[in-house]
């Protein structure tokens, strides 16, 4: 019988690599467990495993198991890796074949609904990934994945802004409102979906988000005649659930959770109940005013009066 890792040998040094190279043909085993590991190598993809015949029959999904029945994903069959690959996580030196750092996303049991050269049928019981799909080769070597049953998760928002109302005074009842700079900067709303984004500046930023989806809301501006800076002040949606009917309160909580702080992308600070404080502040800095969010305030597309501006002069 062939052996199935020869060809993954070849492809390694085990005095170079921490990979588990084993030395011995596989024997075959239960054909029941999957392993998804998030690898940044050259360029981030997630690999996806599956037991068969004592090897893990791999494939490298460059965006990631597909969410929607209705968009396939690039599936690209790789060679068989060992069984010890089910729990590997490290960095493979750089240099090396798939040099970069590797994690496990998730594990589990799968069923087999139909396995042929063509054509692989499964079921995923992971904890992330749950859900039935199909591995299918197209012409070539290229295969493709697809998700056979209804989404688990929310669709995603349109990118379509909120945008503030104009006042001469910030509202009377401050209290119930939270309180930002108006930057001046360019509006942009930011998908990130598979580690990659259209907005050239957040690509790097993208890359740690990993598999997580997010929608964010936020201007691109330039600080002190220094370099574009993104600034993020919404969050519409966050790994699978929409926000924008949440509370802007809820929202903001999402938002700071994620951490955005860099030097090419912030978060925007926001103070509850403060215009006259935030008003001097946007002044003193030459900003062209503050915006005033409802507290209790879904995300709304277009112009809205649970958002405020206010500008310095005023």
């Amino acid at each position: 019988m062939a052996d199935k890792l020869e060809q993954y040998r070849g492809k390694r040094d085990p005095s170079k690599t921490p990979e588990p190279v084993p030395g011995e043909a596989p024997e075959p085993g239960g054909d029941d467990t999957f392993v998804i590991q998030e690898h940044h190598a050259r360029s981030l993809h997630w690999d996806l495993r599956l037991e068969r015949d004592g090897v893990l029959a791999s494939w490298a999904i460059p965006k990631g198991l597909p969410e929607d029945p209705a968009t396939n994903h690039l599936a690209v069959r790789t060679e068989d890796h060992p069984m010890e690959y089910l729990t590997f996580e490290g960095e493979i030196p750089r240099g090396e074949y798939g040099g970069g750092t590797m994690t496990v996303w998730d594990r589990g049991a799968y069923e087999t609904e139909k396995w042929s050269d063509r054509e692989v049928k499964v079921v995923l019981r992971g904890e992330r990934a749950q859900g039935r799909y199909v591995l299918f080769q197209t012409r070539g070597k290229n295969w493709m994945i697809h998700r056979m049953d209804p989404p688990l998760r929310d669709p995603l928002p349109e990118l379509v802004p909120m945008l503030p109302v104009r006042r001469a005074k910030p509202p009377r009842n401050a209290g119930e409102y939270a309180f930002e700079f108006a930057w001046g900067g360019r509006r942009t709303p930011a998908l990130i979906e598979g580690g990659r984004t259209s907005v050239p500046l957040l690509r790097p930023l993208a890359g740690r988000f990993g598999s997580r989806t997010a929608v964010l809301d936020g201007e691109i501006v330039t600080l002190a005649g220094e370099e574009e800076v993104y600034i993020a002040y919404d969050l519409l949606y966050d790994d699978g659930r929409s926000l924008v009917a949440e509370p802007y309160r809820k929202r903001r909580v999402a938002l700071e959770a994620l951490e955005i702080a860099g030097a090419r992308w912030q978060t925007a600070p926001a103070w509850p109940g403060a215009p006259e404080a935030v008003g001097r502040a946007a002044r003193e800095q030459g900003l062209p005013g503050v915006v005033a969010k409802r507290l209790d305030s879904p995300y709304e597309h277009g112009e809205s009066k649970a958002w405020i501006f206010v500008p310095t002069g005023a």
